[in-house]
């Protein structure tokens, strides 16, 4: 498991922070990203050498890892989200029925652990300085959607781990917007919760996961670039136009999107 450059700044506590990717062929990886997304990789080793943080325009937006051979887990992109104590947001996981698959476990200069919360949908927790994207320098930040079977339950438990709402200097705003919940920090929404997701479903686009959108200018021309490269798009199973939905080569699904998301 590994994390992209910090900088000096703290995240939000509760807020994503981060996206990362663990795949079995990374510069096969590498180049499939590069010709749907036009990322370019820093490859520095600052990290080690199984890793390279993704570029856009020159702004990092996210990390893509060479997998252990020993790790069986599926390849599936997964959101970090900021903790003061990556091991007591890990006991608040187990003690609401949910999975700590990996970790807490030190990283670099930070600490993190990857679960899956009550219905399947993998995400990431990380203590320690911000990965670069989430210090609000301008860019090509994905924007997070979680795809569940209960958008109430799973704001329930959303909630209880990182403690939405709260109010203070590092405020976490709530609301219920036209059958989703929306988590907003300084009036930015920094996630959305949408029901509809189908627990026992075989196609994997429709089961309960964290869905990251990257956003594009032009997401019919992303899509055919990712059938030219090796992966798979369909339709968006979602209410947006301009939005489709990417298997990888390696079967990890994203979806590229239109406008400024969220």
């Amino acid at each position: 498991m590994t994390m992209p450059i910090m900088t000096e700044a703290l995240p939000v506590r509760g807020a994503p922070c981060w996206v990362n990717l663990l795949v079995r062929d990374l510069p096969g990886a590498q180049a499939f990203y590069a010709a749907v997304l036009g990322w370019k990789f820093d490859d520095s080793g600052i990290l080690g050498e199984a890793f390279s943080v993704a570029l856009d325009d020159g702004c990092p937006v996210a990390g893509i890892g060479a997998r252990s051979p020993f790790l069986a887990a599926p390849t599936v992109w997964t959101p970090y989200f900021a903790s003061a104590d990556v091991n007591g947001t890990a006991d608040q996981i187990r003690e609401r029925g949910a999975t700590v698959a990996v970790g807490p476990l030190a990283v670099g200069e930070g600490r993190a652990a990857i679960a899956s919360d009550r219905d399947g949908a993998v995400f990431g927790v990380w203590e320690g300085a911000a990965p670069v994207w989430s210090s609000g320098a301008a860019g090509p930040r994905p924007w997070l959607e979680l795809w569940t079977r209960d958008v109430f339950e799973a704001a329930l438990f959303y909630g209880e781990v990182f403690s939405w709402p709260r109010p203070g200097p590092d405020a976490v705003d709530v609301a219920y917007e036209e059958e989703q919940v929306v988590a907003r920090v300084s009036g930015r929404p920094m996630a959305v919760l949408s029901g509809g997701a189908v627990g026992s479903a075989p196609d994997p686009r429709i089961r309960p996961r964290w869905i990251i959108h990257f956003p594009v200018d032009d997401a019919p021309r992303a899509a055919a670039q990712a059938d030219r490269a090796g992966g798979e798009t369909f339709p968006s199973p979602g209410v947006r136009s301009s939005e489709y939905v990417v298997r990888d080569p390696e079967g990890a699904l994203f979806t590229v999107a239109e406008g400024a998301g969220l």
